[in-house]
């Protein structure tokens, strides 16, 4: 990937979109974890698997758990969702997974440039900060803007083949999430380790 793309120049996508195209693109049991918010909210609404994890409550922590998922199963590609306001919460998860270099995750960046959530307050996404450029910073070389949807295809194909870990960052229109996750801890705990093999279900 190459991170000449600067976020102006790319195309404002649809998260739900986006993400059923990712959802569209997995092939081997791959792990996903949502992100808290519209993230969250998108990927239960793609489509329900096991291994999809649902974030509830804590910003910035897709990262830090997807980081610990590929980690403790370095076979299996995993996913992470997250959008920039929580990502902004918790940018030192960038230089430790740069640090740690699992090839088997990629991070996938849904940049609106607001707290949507919360009322729809300006990240500073929105005007200063360069979420590539900082993951770049961070040493994660394997970053990039996704231009359009083709192009967001493109980068997930890659990553799912690349021997370090990945970053594509998407620019996304301020629409709501389709739907909204059951908020059910132990549930969706339980259904995620069964559908990473390491629990018998419920």
């Amino acid at each position: 990937m190459s991170s000449n793309m600067n976020t102006r120049n790319t195309k404002v996508m649809n998260r739900f979109d986006v993400t059923s195209r990712l959802i569209g693109k997995l092939k081997h049991e791959e792990a996903v974890i949502g992100g808290i918010g519209n993230t969250n909210f998108d990927l239960w609404a793609a489509g329900h698997r096991p291994q999809n994890f649902y974030m509830l409550g804590s910003m910035g922590l897709a990262f830090p758990i997807a980081l610990g998922v590929a980690l403790a199963q370095p076979e299996r590609r995993v996913f992470a969702l997250e959008g920039d306001g929580s990502l902004l919460m918790q940018l030192g998860a960038l230089s430790t997974i740069a640090m740690l270099k699992p090839k088997n995750l990629i991070m996938i960046v849904m940049d609106n440039g607001i707290y949507q959530i919360t009322g729809a307050q300006p990240t500073p996404a929105a005007d200063v900060a360069d979420i590539v450029a900082i993951a770049i910073g961070s040493g994660l070389a394997n970053s990039a803007w996704a231009a359009e949807e083709e192009d967001f295809e493109r980068l997930v194909e890659e990553a799912m083949s690349a021997s370090e870990p990945s970053l594509i960052a998407v620019r996304i229109d301020d629409k709501p999430g389709v739907g909204t996750t059951r908020r059910d801890p132990v549930q969706i705990r339980e259904r995620f380790m069964h559908g990473l093999g390491v629990r018998e279900p419920l």
